[in-house]
This record gives C-alpha cells, sequence and structure tokens, in this order.
C-alpha cells in the first residue's frame, strides 16, 4: 500500500506492552477532518491556515486512483468530534473497541465514522489472557501472524476540537469480532484483521464509499489466515513494563526467566566453566530477563474481565482501600455502569452528546457499541528495526 505521509518515529509510541491512551499507528485515505465525501452539516474544519477547508476530496475520492494514502499517530479511546470537553479516562476505555454487530445496526456513536472514517491500525501483534482456576488465575499470550508480517486491525478514527481549544486531538477505535477457531479457548473476541495490499483492505480504506454498506460489514470477519499463540511472561500485565521478552514464548530457550532455562544453563556451567564463571552464570539466570518501566507511567494496573478481552488496563488514579484487587469504579467501564451513561448509543441525536456529558434518566435500554452487556487487543506497534512505510511499500 502507497505511504504519502508519514509521522515521525517519536510521534508513536514504540513499546511491547501498548495501553490505551498510548499514541499508535494508523493507516487511512488522506481526507478532510470530517471524513471522506462532502462536508455536512455541523462537521465544519479548517485548514492549516486556520480558515475554512473547501471540499477538495469531492474531486479526489471520485478517481481511487488519485487518492492519497497516509500514515498517523493518533491515541487510542475514539473521542467522537462532537465532544465538548476531555473526556476522563474511564470514558475513553469504553471505545477502544467497537464490535462488528453494533456496526450493523443503523444509526449508534459509530454512523458516521464507519461511513466516512475507516483506517488500518498497525501492530506486530497483540496480548490476550487466558482464565485458569474459575478466573483467579491469568496467563498471558501473545499473538502474531505466522508469516511475520504486521498486522493490520480494522479500525475507525475520528477528529475532535474541545471548546475554546484550537488543538486537533485524533483518536481511534478497533474494531471486534467473533473468535476464530484457534483462539476460542482464550477468548470469545478478537479484532478484525486484514491482510496488507489485499482487496478487502483496499476496499474498507477507499474513500468513495462513504455510506455504510453489506459489503464493507462483510469485511467484519473472523481471521482465516494462520496466527501463532503461545504464553509469555506475566510481567506484561503491569502497564508500563517494558521488554522484548513479553513477545517470547515462556517455553522458549531464549527465554532467561524460564526454570528449565535455568537449570539447564547452571549445569552446562558447571561441566565447562570455573567457580567464578559458573556463579555468574547461576545468577544471571536467577535474575531473568530484565523488565524496564516507562518513564512517566506510575498508573495503577487494575484487573478487567471485559466482553472484548481480558487485558488488565490502567488506573488514573490510585484504587482506594476498598477496592481491593477489584477495579477502581474510574476505570469501570463495562461492569454494572452502561456505556450508554457516558455515551449515548443507538439514538438518532447521539452525535449531538459529550463523552462524560450527563444525561438524563430513562427507562428506556440501549444497546451498547462497545460490549455485549455481560459482565466484565493491547496493541504493540512496529519492532523499531525499520521504518514503518518499508512494510507498506512492498
Amino acid at each position: 500500500m502507497p505511504v504519502d505521509e508519514a509521522p515521525d518515529d517519536d510521534d508513536v509510541r514504540q513499546t511491547y506492552n501498548f495501553a490505551p491512551g498510548y499514541h499508535g499507528l494508523v493507516y487511512r485515505a488522506d481526507v478532510p477532518d470530517y471524513g471522506a465525501g462532502g462536508r455536512r452539516h455541523g462537521q465544519g474544519a479548517s485548514n492549516e491556515e486556520g480558515g475554512e477547508r473547501e471540499d477538495a476530496a469531492a474531486v479526489q475520492i471520485g478517481d481511487p486512483k488519485e487518492t492519497r494514502y497516509k500514515l498517523q499517530s493518533m491515541k487510542w479511546g475514539l473521542i467522537p468530534f462532537w465532544t465538548k470537553r476531555n473526556p476522563d479516562y474511564g470514558s475513553v476505555l469504553r471505545t477502544i473497541n467497537a464490535r462488528d454487530d453494533s456496526l450493523a445496526q443503523s444509526g449508534g456513536m459509530w454512523n458516521t465514522m464507519k461511513q466516512r472514517k475507516r483506517c488500518i491500525v498497525v501492530a506486530q501483534g497483540f496480548y490476550e489472557w487466558l482464565k485458569k482456576n474459575g478466573g483467579k488465575e491469568k496467563v498471558p499470550h501473545y499473538i502474531k501472524r505466522k508469516d511475520g508480517q504486521l498486522m493490520c486491525f480494522a479500525g475507525l478514527w475520528d477528529c475532535v476540537q474541545y471548546e475554546g481549544s484550537e488543538e486537533k486531538h485524533y483518536t481511534y477505535t478497533i474494531i471486534t469480532t467473533d473468535s476464530n477457531k484457534q483462539l476460542s479457548f482464550l477468548h470469545d473476541r478478537m479484532p478484525v484483521i486484514l491482510d496488507n495490499g489485499s482487496e478487502k483492505l483496499k476496499v474498507w480504506l477507499d474513500p468513495s464509499r462513504a455510506e455504510w454498506s453489506k459489503e464493507l460489514q462483510s469485511l467484519l470477519k473472523p481471521f482465516d489466515g494462520e496466527l501463532e499463540c503461545y504464553s509469555v511472561s506475566k510481567d506484561v500485565g503491569k502497564v508500563g513494563n517494558n521488554s522484548p521478552a513479553f513477545i517470547v514464548p515462556v517455553a522458549s530457550t531464549e527465554n532467561k526467566a524460564n526454570i528449565a532455562n535455568f537449570f539447564s544453563n547452571a549445569s552446562k556451567g558447571a561441566s565447562g566453566m570455573g567457580e567464578k564463571e559458573n556463579k555468574k552464570l547461576v545468577e544471571e539466570s536467577k535474575r531473568g530477563t530484565d523488565v524496564e518501566h516507562d518513564r512517566g507511567e506510575d498508573r495503577v494496573t487494575v484487573e478487567n474481565d471485559g466482553t472484548e478481552d481480558n487485558a488488565p488496563v490502567p488506573c488514573p488514579t490510585p484504587p482506594s482501600s476498598k477496592a481491593g484487587s477489584k477495579r477502581a469504579h474510574a476505570v469501570d467501564a463495562r461492569d454494572d455502569v452502561s456505556p450508554a451513561k457516558a455515551i449515548k448509543v443507538g439514538a438518532p441525536d447521539a452525535e449531538e452528546k459529550a463523552i462524560g456529558s450527563p444525561e438524563k434518566k430513562s427507562i428506556r435500554k440501549t444497546r451498547s457499541a462497545t460490549s455485549n452487556g455481560t459482565k466484565t487487543s493491547p496493541v504493540k506497534s512496529g519492532n523499531g528495526s525499520q521504518r514503518i512505510t518499508n512494510f507498506f511499500n512492498k
């Protein structure tokens, strides 16, 4: 896929432990901030000079061959364009994923984005947690493509300017669907994965398709390619921890923290080394793999039994002493608190509401666009060994 514009490397969070709120890499058609197609009421956009931006996309999208595509740094956790003020972190957690079945419904909070603001989220892989012993224990697993290619998650993006501010904020959400057979033992949901350069990916990004259709909906299916899935270090479960070892299988000979490797290395060292060298090897094996903690990331990690994933999430404020090991109420996005309280879902006027704005009480039940109402992918950036544009230019 062509790349006509790309962000600086420093604008994208490159980490082995990507959390909601971090800036990830998004690939999309280079259309105005109001999306593909002509401008609609209430969706004006300004150009870099501060004036009103003309609908240049009307000519651009007439011929897909002339469409420009760009890589852009965006924050994970979609904030709709109608939002009046900066939402709290708990509200943002509600929009890190969009369910495929919610997009099949007419109206709703994703209505504008699914028609005019579709994108691809680029990642090396993603984590999912396997619940064991009745949910008392969670084992992280890393999932990547078996062919070594980067993953292309189907997503939606948006741009918002808060009241009284000229700064633009670009954010995105990742679309989830039913899990495929290979990953069903982990969770019943997974990200929608499209193949780079495929016709399906081109259709998904095509800005000339500015109306939702059955063809677009049909793209949101479980991945039918081959994936690799294996358990990894539990250290990845703490937000801010970062290490290349997080994507190394626990059972791998490359994993220093593997207890089997510890005894194996100690045995080899005893037979071919002096006492001093052998002692050093044993100490290194005991230490395992060094885990760094990202500077400035001091949020507490709390448990999450989500409808879309079981990944632990960061808490913006320390939990109270009564909370124990449970999630703090501030980030309880899927348990007992309906997303409809923060974002009006499934109503024609939903796009006039702001995340976090007060809602009038109603006896009418609304359908969640981000969860299935039951009790409740971290995503990784590229490996950093080469510029991401090389991947798309293949």
